[in-house]
């Protein structure tokens, strides 16, 4: 019987058990196979792991066009996180403004999810942000205004967080894009059947 030379990954201990006679060489070969293609997948499934962010970053944002005339690119590259499926991420898109503390204010306008042909990526693209709106309630004048992010109206997409692809946002310039990640509680709770 042949030993089988492939070092370094565990597969030449079952090859080594067919020749001592413990096992049969048809079992043996075939446990060979098995180990062998599962350090295959395991090594190169460890290869397309971003290691780091911040040198992964160029390589995926060639996906992306940079932003065009009166626009701006956002890119935020989410950090690695045991149990991403848990999480989600809120986009929040709008403008920081001087107003008064009471009054609750928001932009019309769309965040759009388009996927990039060729690449399947998505992206998100704000092509103008709308007008302002917002409640009347009587406020004194002599309130001194605060500094407030006014954000896009409606209810807040939560997006899929994933840590191997950046999120890319195209605003108006002048437009600010922040995030907040949302995390779910492992429990899960039974309805009841009426």
């Amino acid at each position: 019987m042949r030993n089988l030379e492939l070092r370094g990954n565990g597969c030449e201990a079952t090859a080594k058990q067919a020749n001592s006679g413990k096992v049969s060489r048809k079992a043996s070969l075939r446990m060979s196979s098995i180990l062998c293609l599962f350090w295959l997948l395991a090594s190169t499934g460890s290869c397309l792991m971003p290691e780091d962010i911040s040198s992964n970053s160029g390589k995926e944002l060639k996906a992306f066009p940079p932003a065009g005339e009166g626009m701006s690119r956002f890119v935020i590259m989410l950090p690695h996180r045991n149990a991403e499926g848990l999480l989600k991420v809120q986009l929040l898109v709008g403008k920081t403004m001087k107003l008064d503390s009471r009054n609750r204010y928001f932009f019309g306008g769309k965040l759009e999810k388009v996927t990039i042909l060729g690449w399947g990526y998505d992206r998100y693209a704000l092509n103008s942000l709308g007008p302002m709106a917002g409640t009347l309630m009587a406020v004194d004048p002599s309130e001194p205004k605060v500094d407030r992010f006014i954000t896009l109206g409606g209810e807040p997409d939560l997006l899929r967080y994933n840590s191997r692809l950046p999120l890319v946002v195209y605003v108006p310039e002048g437009v600010e894009v922040r995030y907040r990640i949302w995390r779910a509680d492992n429990r899960v709770e039974n309805a009841l059947n009426q």
